[in-house]
């Protein structure tokens, strides 16, 4: 399927300039990072962004000063650096050019920009950074490391924002007997807490309960799973009102890098609820909940709809990607607290949608390339990652930092004579292992999670309890049609940033290549008489996940889609909340709009309001204890939602590396009013839709510097923008069908179509 064939014409819509002056610029980044001054840069040529001034004009020229002092930048000057008026578009990773910068120092920096017409605007206001020390790159890590202490004391996150505590009251108190208190503070959160209590005589001892899971007006004391939070400890009173601080375990995680917190913080749990057990001669008089969160903007996005459900699922996994990043990278909960590819991927896509954030993207990815884990389709899941990390913020240093790894994340070494890869075969060797930097045991297939339990036997760990597990009853053989359409995707992903770091050879050479594996798995894999994919080769089973990868990944000829689609609509929800990402990835690829919405905001128990019955206040990792009887209640990877109203239902998505361009493309289907606004590197979108069968009316906010393609249906073709009548006769084939087109240039518009 090509997502572009033919652009005939488009209509430009401009926005008038009313004045010579500009506001002045805002959102500024050092190094992609909003507050650098919590962090410190490991690379000794950094890159500056800032948002320019939406005023419907590109920026033409800019001046950047950098400074030791702020004093220096209060009167315009820069003893670092003074880059004059430069005549560049550039307002994102704009290197820097001046003195060299020495480690362990604090610098300042302001920029100003000129636009079309000759406008101008103001000095932006001054922003701090910090350096460490730039020595610390090694070839596997390069960059990339965890706290470090400047000479003041202050220990910060390197190349990261650092996570940092709240204050939260509780939403209900509640005094259930003389000596009990519950408090419920609303949402589960990694958090400690704290109180003050008044004893009368100070020989009193009082117990706690912290829990993300309640029973009536108490903590769960079993709360079904010991991955579900629940943490009991005891406190001595002093005589007299005091105030106190619970104190937690230190947390056994996997790998040290996931696990570490700066050294002025206390080990944190997830509970949202507190339950507190004395006698009579004690009084609580105050308590909060101390979450620790990563660096997160509340105002950055937000998502209303006249889909009730569907806004309360938005909610559910908006705010999974504010509470779980807590340690300054993507972990898949809090049994382990380690990345593996797979969830990442999926919590990254969801962080890019609500927040302008990409450091603790950047630093999982690297750490990932690194600390490969066992799954074949989480290694390619890595160069999934960097992709999506070079189209959102145009950064182009984290792929030629590490291109030799990425290449190797595609699973080259494992192909045959045709171009398709396979764990079956002998050819995962020490050798190869080494290659992805896997130090574990099993390295195999997965293809979905939990597996099942076999029939005949007794669940045991995290198996589940049905036959199938998640994996739709899917059969195993040498050549996976899942891990090949990976496999298909990594080498379209690596054609892509072989093209930004103008490889032109590695680009020919994957492009080529993904087409041999493209053409194999159509030969191999595909049941021409069904119209459907088989779960590999030798096997005539096809499962919901050997047809839903494929189309999510556009490997799927448009005549087959139909067939395709019609088969998926048959299986539902047979996959986890991990396979339900890939899902409707394929239902709007082939314009099954009305389903994927459905399966977003059913109630079944397969379902993501199934979370928010059982009492989860973030996505869980299963959709229910039983699919995985040792599920957590804080992971990411059930976040698709998230990612996936912006980017497909709304359809707003960068064109080009750093959304230069984007596109929007809604499929709003039943719903009648829309409202949402996407965070990007160059703003905030904003966008407002009221539609029906007859008329669509959009108000559309484009950031500055940026343009945007809207696409419209077709059958649509009377328009008004901005109050003047377009006669469009512009179209775009996309996705499969064709679509009015429409290129609007920074500002706010109001476009109306009617049939």
């Amino acid at each position: 399927m090509k997502k572009v064939l033919h652009i005939f014409l488009f209509l430009f819509v401009s926005h008038s300039i009313s004045a010579q002056h500009l506001p002045a610029p805002s959102g500024l980044q050092v190094e992609l990072l909003r507050a650098p001054k919590q962090a410190v840069i490991t690379d000794s040529v950094p890159e500056f962004g800032w948002i320019f001034p939406m005023e419907g004009i590109k920026q033409k020229a800019c001046r950047v000063l950098v400074a030791t002092t702020p004093e220096l930048l209060g009167v315009n000057r820069a003893d670092m650096w003074d880059s004059g008026k430069l005549e560049t578009d550039k307002s994102i990773n704009l290197s820097y050019k001046g003195k060299k910068l020495e480690p362990d120092q604090s610098y300042f920096w302001k920029v100003k920009v000129w636009g079309d017409e000759n406008t101008e605007s103001s000095f932006s206001k001054i922003q701090k950074f910090n350096t460490g020390k730039f020595e610390r790159d090694t070839t596997r890590f390069k960059g990339y490391s965890d706290f470090v202490q400047l000479p003041d004391g202050k220990w910060v996150a390197e190349n990261r924002q650092m996570a940092i505590f709240s204050q939260m009251e509780p939403e209900s108190w509640e005094k259930t007997s003389d000596s009990t208190w519950f408090f419920d503070f609303g949402k589960a959160a990694f958090a400690t807490l704290e109180f003050e209590a008044t004893s009368a005589s100070g020989n009193e001892s009082i117990t706690i309960y912290l829990g993300e899971r309640n029973n009536g007006s108490a903590v769960h004391k079993n709360p079904g799973t010991t991955n579900i939070g629940f943490f009991k400890t005891e406190i001595n009173l002093l005589k007299g009102k005091h105030l106190y601080s619970v104190k937690i375990p230190p947390h056994e995680a996997h790998y040290p890098h996931s696990q570490k917190l700066p050294p002025f913080h206390p080990e944190v749990t997830p509970f949202r609820y507190v339950e507190i057990t004395g006698n009579s001669n004690i009084e609580i008089d105050k308590i909060v909940q101390q979450p620790l969160f990563y660096y997160f903007d509340d105002q950055a996005s937000y998502f209303a709809s006249s889909n009730e459900n569907l806004g309360k699922v938005w909610d559910l996994c908006r705010y999974t990607l504010k509470a779980t990043p807590f340690l300054g990278v993507y972990c898949d909960g809090n049994r382990e607290r380690m990345p593996y590819e797979a969830d990442a991927y999926i919590q990254q896509l969801g962080h890019y949608s609500v927040d302008r954030e990409y450091s603790a993207a950047a630093y999982t990815i690297a750490f990932l390339l690194s600390h490969a884990s066992w799954p074949t389709e989480w290694q390619m899941h890595t160069v999934m990652m960097a992709r999506e990390h070079y189209i959102y913020t145009g950064d182009a240093e984290l792929l030629a930092q590490f291109y030799d790894e990425l290449k190797t994340k595609t699973l080259l070494t494992l192909t045959d004579e045709n171009g398709l890869i396979s764990t079956r075969t002998g050819k995962v060797t020490p050798e190869f292992l080494q290659s992805i930097h896997f130090e574990g045991g099993n390295f195999s297939d997965i293809v979905d999670w939990p597996p099942g339990t076999p029939e005949g036997q007794q669940p045991s760990g995290p198996l589940g309890k049905t036959v199938e597990g998640e994996r739709d009853g899917y059969v195993f053989t040498d050549y996976n049609t899942v891990v090949n359409a990976f496999h298909f995707y990594s080498l379209k992903c690596m054609e892509e940033i072989a093209a930004a770091l103008h490889k032109k050879q590695d680009q020919q050479f994957f492009r080529e290549r993904k087409e041999q594996v493209r053409k194999a798995i159509l030969e191999k894999m595909f049941d021409k008489e069904r119209g459907i994919f088989v779960d590999g080769i030798g096997t005539a089973h096809a499962s919901l996940h050997a047809n839903m990868f494929p189309l999510a990944f556009n490997l799927v000829p448009e005549k087959d889609i139909s067939s395709v689609a019609a088969f998926i609509k048959t299986r539902g929800m047979a996959c986890s909340v991990y396979g339900a990402q890939y899902l409707l990835e394929a239902l709007y690829n082939a314009g099954e709009a009305d389903y994927a919405l459905k399966m977003m905001t059913k109630d079944d128990k397969r379902s993501w309001m199934n979370m928010i019955r059982v009492g989860s206040t973030m996505t869980t990792e299963a959709w229910d204890e039983y699919y995985k009887p040792n599920l957590t209640w804080n992971h990411a990877w059930g976040s698709a939602p998230a990612n996936i109203i912006p980017r497909r239902l709304l359809g707003i998505q960068p064109l080009e590396a750093g959304w230069k361009t984007f596109v929007v493309n809604p499929q709003p289907n039943e719903l009648e009013n829309i409202k949402i606004k996407v965070p990007c590197i160059r703003g905030e979108i904003e966008c407002a839709l009221v539609s029906s069968n007859n008329q669509w009316i959009m108000n559309l906010s484009v950031p500055g510097n940026s343009e945007a393609f809207v696409l419209l249906p077709n059958e649509m073709n009377k328009m008004e923008v901005n109050g003047s009548k377009a006669d469009v006769d512009s179209v775009i084939y996309y996705l499969g069908m064709a679509r009015n087109l429409i290129r609007l240039k920074s500002g706010e518009h109001h476009i109306s179509i009617k049939k």
